[in-house]
């Protein structure tokens, strides 16, 4: 009995070792932060968030702060309120331009124009040198203007705000969907998966029913709220049925399960499968596939792209799990998980995850520098985001409609240049920050 309590403690201590450290994750910092090109790197990259983030602070048309005829105005937080249903505008601010409202007190943004806020006395290309029509320098266009009088500093800091968002949400759909395969073919290979007959089967059926449920029956739905801006909410309805169908059908198997012969248990090759989806997936070019599926859509939008990224960059992620969790799941620690009798998914999210997830950083890092690039391009042909958004990639095309606009080309360009140069530093010094026998 002793006998049995030392080795149960000695599982237990092995199991507690196993537990990613917080002084790994600090010398991580610290060697990290070590690389000055890299720290410089992140401080930059922080600054273009804050920009996104804050873009409708930095560059509109609306006041920050106003007081007309005795009350007080915060119009661009009331914009918030309107856009959410809370709130309505009163009719003069329909009917008068922001501009030309008798204002007791003003405080405008940095920026005193939207990226949709067309200056006619300022269109057909003015550059950040030419004699502009403007009432003072206040509204001066410092990065110029496009065809239309669209101030390009307005759109550089709103195309900001959507290559963070592509960027960042495109490579969060990624690792999701990477991480979930990664773990199927790392950690259960070719012969550790094994469910039931009836649950085999009973999902198959799921599959089939909730994309027609889902997806089939709902698709004009979708293919309306693609043209009208509403395709999140009715994408997440169709992602909600799929995900009810597919418990029920679990729940069904569970109780049919009792059955000897239902119950019976098959083993499943997810290795191999999720390997032949990667190499499928890795022998199609992305830009292709992304052209392709981008030309079936009526109405593309910011969310379409996001997620037709994210379903084409994950099997870097997967392929870099796999190989950890090929690793992690013959040492120690996960054979003393399994002799306890945890379950397979508490020793993986557990144990297994959190020392697999480090080279998946490093792919996040560059993966958001590709999608980044690939909206660009997007927008560069014209069939990227949706008419009443700007991109730095759509400023970059205006150059192409006159060749002397130079200013649309240097800005865009260097702004997309140091974004993707400053994520793949960022990626090179996580690479470095990683490796314990790294010098840096």
């Amino acid at each position: 009995m002793a006998f049995g309590k030392t080795k149960r403690e000695q599982t237990k201590n092995t199991l507690e070792g196993s537990e990613v450290p917080s002084k790994y994750w600090s010398r991580v910092k610290q060697r990290f932060f070590k690389n000055k090109l890299a720290k410089w790197s992140l401080r930059i990259l922080i600054v273009i968030f804050l920009i996104g983030t804050f873009a409708d602070f930095i560059a509109n048309e609306k006041p920050l702060y106003c007081k007309i005829e005795g009350k007080t105005y915060f119009p661009v937080f009331k914009q918030y309120a309107v856009d959410l249903g809370l709130s309505t505008w009163d009719t003069k601010f329909y009917q008068t331009p922001w501009s030309e409202h008798n204002y007791e007190k003003l405080i405008m943004p940095p920026i005193p124009y939207s990226h949709f806020t067309i200056d006619s006395k300022n269109s057909r290309f003015k550059s950040p040198f030419d004699n502009q029509d403007v009432p003072s320098t206040r509204y001066w266009h410092w990065l110029g203007t496009d065809q239309f009088g669209k101030d390009v500093a307005a759109g550089m800091v709103r195309g900001a705000r959507i290559a963070m968002l592509v960027g960042i949400i495109s490579m969060l759909i990624a690792s999701i969907i990477g991480i979930f395969f990664g773990v199927l073919g790392g950690f259960f290979g070719d012969n550790r998966f094994k469910v039931s007959r009836v649950r085999v089967l009973l999902n198959i059926i799921g599959i089939f029913f909730s994309y027609f449920y889902g997806f089939q029956v709902r698709s004009y739905a979708l293919r309306m709220a693609g043209e009208n801006g509403t395709l999140a909410i009715e994408l997440s309805k169709s992602l909600f049925i799929v995900f009810v169908i597919l418990l029920l059908c679990n729940l069904l198997a569970r109780i049919t399960e009792r059955n000897n012969f239902l119950s019976k248990k098959i083993t499943i090759p997810v290795d191999i499968i999720v390997m032949r989806i990667i190499e499928i997936m890795n022998s199609i070019p992305a830009l292709f596939l992304l052209l392709a599926v981008m030309a079936i859509l009526e109405q593309p939008s910011i969310i379409s792209v996001m997620v037709i990224i994210g379903l084409i960059r994950w099997t870097g992620i997967a392929r870099f799990v796999r190989a950890e969790l090929l690793r992690i799941r013959s040492l120690e620690y996960i054979e003393a998980a399994e002799a306890m009798g945890f379950k397979d998914w508490r020793i993986i999210l557990k144990h297994g995850l959190p020392n697999a997830i480090a080279p998946v950083l490093i792919t996040i890092a560059f993966g958001i520098a590709s999608a980044i690039l690939l909206e660009a391009i997007l927008s560069f042909l014209g069939i990227g985001l949706a008419l009443e958004e700007v991109t730095w990639g759509e400023l970059l095309s205006y150059a192409r409609r006159n060749t002397r606009a130079w200013w649309l080309a240097l800005f865009p360009g260097l702004a997309i240049f140091i974004t993707v140069t400053i994520l793949n530093i960022i990626g090179d010094g996580l690479t470095d920050a990683l490796d314990p026998k790294s010098k840096v």
